[in-house]
């Protein structure tokens, strides 16, 4: 007998996969593309859209064809920032613009001294000032500089909402994609900002549909649920929610280091903006504030100054142990361990220390992770609220024993976990509409954990 399964596509930007999740939610497939970039009329990089669309289909022939499952649903992650212009006929009109493509200073300067100023959209849209980043100012510069192509688009569709598209024919909009850092939203308001609408571009961006809702489709002869598509970051977050009520902050680690808390939903201050906090919105609507600093990307370099410097292979530097003798000496040669000041940095402090201060690579990386954690726990701290009693780690740093320890040790008021979920994006997609594909309850044991006890804590 055929095992139901969920479909899920799962687009990065640089690998695209293709899921089938069983009812206890278990990858029971796993189908993996990379697509060559092209260009656009600028000669910038972007996303093979072409590509991307053949992909899908394509894909989702191959595992129609597999007799030993039960495709009941289909659903949609990908990246965020970038829009799909669709014509009458539900054509691309444009390529798929990269959301790193540079914006131009004089359109930005005129938009928002046109709109009340930088601070004061920050403020109202949850988001610091991206440039490309901010989606809505994508389409915003679609309409003043190429205006003969803005009359032709029907609809604009974020990513996830436009590969739901290419199944159901339905253009949709979904709060996850909407709502982070695309300065389309008036978090004061919960409604499209006052320049959406004044710009036009409102009815544009499809018909506004919950995230966790689907849709009855028949795509070649066979009747699906089809999901609306979600952001990843969002979805990502999903199997937390479903698993725990208690308030938590999610920290996110990988190139950029992101702390999510879906049980704040204070608005942010102008300071809290200026330090590179934001809003995401998760897939019940509600705000989840966030902060993130460039953690990931910095551990990588300093990993290579280090292994250099001491000449070390850097991949050594994975299996290394949390030494706690070595981290109490390290007092004596860089006295403010003893008593850190924490403050907002876009870099920490072990990007200007000299190596020669350390007698072993060993011991310098161990102040390398200390020094990031410094920085993470500000970062941490902006977004933090009473009530939250445990933070989740997830991704590169959950499984590095001396990030976690030292991370462990700076915050003894907060249970600390190091946590992984196999393909959490994708679940997460999956569990958004457990409801319409699945009859089981939702598994307890999604998430595998491992707490840092007060023993583990005691240096």
């Amino acid at each position: 007998m055929p095992k139901p399964v969920i479909a899920i596509f799962d687009v990065g930007k640089t690998n695209k996969k293709l899921f089938l999740i069983d009812e206890e939610y278990h990858i029971v497939y796993e189908r993996s593309a990379r697509f060559v970039e092209t260009l656009d009329e600028d000669g910038e990089p972007c996303e093979n859209l072409e590509s991307l669309i053949s992909s899908v289909h394509d894909s989702l022939h191959q595992v129609q064809k597999m007799q030993e499952f039960d495709i009941k649903a289909i659903n949609f992650s990908t990246y965020g920032a970038s829009f799909v212009y669709l014509d009458e006929k539900g054509k691309p009109l444009t390529p798929l613009y990269n959301y790193l493509k540079a914006y131009p200073e004089e359109l930005s300067a005129a938009f928002y001294a046109k709109y009340g100023g930088e601070e004061k959209i920050a403020q109202e849209t949850a988001s610091p000032i991206l440039g490309s980043l901010n989606s809505g100012l994508q389409l915003y510069r679609l309409k003043k500089e190429k205006p003969e192509v803005f009359e032709k688009v029907k609809y604009a569709l974020h990513l996830p909402q436009y590969l739901s598209y290419l199944i159901t024919g339905k253009a949709l909009a979904d709060i996850t994609s909407i709502g982070c850092h695309t300065h389309l939203w008036d978090f004061t308001k919960n409604q499209y900002h006052r320049w959406v609408i004044e710009e036009g571009l409102a009815e544009k961006l499809g018909e506004f549909t919950p995230a966790d809702s689907s849709l009855e489709t028949n795509y070649e002869g066979i009747s699906y649920k089809v999901g609306v598509g979600l952001h990843d970051s969002s979805a990502a977050l999903i199997p937390y929610l479903a698993n725990f009520s208690t308030p938590f902050v999610l920290l996110s680690t990988g190139t950029w280091c992101i702390s999510l808390n879906p049980f704040n939903q204070q608005p942010l201050t102008a300071e809290e903006l200026k330090q590179d906090c934001l809003c995401y919105m998760h897939f019940k609507g509600k705000a989840v504030k966030a902060s993130r600093i460039f953690a990931g990307y910095e551990h990588e370099q300093q990993l290579k100054r280090i292994a250099d410097h001491f000449d070390r292979a850097a991949y050594l530097f994975k299996h290394l142990k949390f030494n706690p003798g070595l981290f109490l000496k390290l007092a004596a040669k860089v006295p403010e361990n003893q008593e850190p000041q924490l403050k907002f940095s876009t870099v920490s402090a072990f990007s200007e220390r000299d190596l020669n201060l350390f007698r072993t690579a060993e011991e310098a990386y161990h102040q390398l992770i200390y020094d990031l954690v410094k920085q993470q726990i500000y970062s941490l701290k902006l977004i933090l609220n009473p009530g939250v009693t445990r933070i989740f780690v997830d991704g590169g740093f959950g499984k590095n024993a001396i990030y976690m320890h030292l991370l462990a040790i700076s915050i003894p008021h907060i249970e600390v976990y190091a946590s992984s979920v196999s393909q959490a994006t994708a679940i997460g997609t999956a569990l958004a509409i457990n409801e319409a594909w699945n009859k089981n309850p939702i598994p307890t044991d999604i998430i595998e954990l491992k707490y840092y006890s007060s023993i583990q804590r005691t240096v």
